[in-house]
């Protein structure tokens, strides 16, 4: 399974529900990245995505986007190929 990196905040509702979609598809590990302990962490991830919100999700070295794109993507049903990818 794909490695996934989401960068989130403490108190954010989108990290949690991304984070449960994920889980529900079978994503033991998430590395998270904590932007508000961190602010150089928030400057990469806005030089890296070009988006200031969270969560931001990666899934291997794909750029997912935030929670409503990773909802987006499972109705799709492109999530489960993206995680399963090696």
């Amino acid at each position: 399974m794909n490695a996934v990196r989401m960068y989130t905040t403490q108190v954010c509702p989108y990290c949690v529900r991304a984070k449960a979609l994920l889980k529900q598809r079978g994503v033991a590990q998430i590395e998270e990245i904590r932007i508000d302990l961190d602010s150089a962490q928030r400057d990469h991830m806005m030089e890296t995505t070009g988006r200031r919100t969270v969560p931001q999700i990666f899934i291997g070295t794909t750029h997912v986007g935030g929670c409503d794109d990773l909802i987006a993507l499972d109705q799709r049903g492109g999530l489960l190929p993206l995680l399963q990818a090696a």
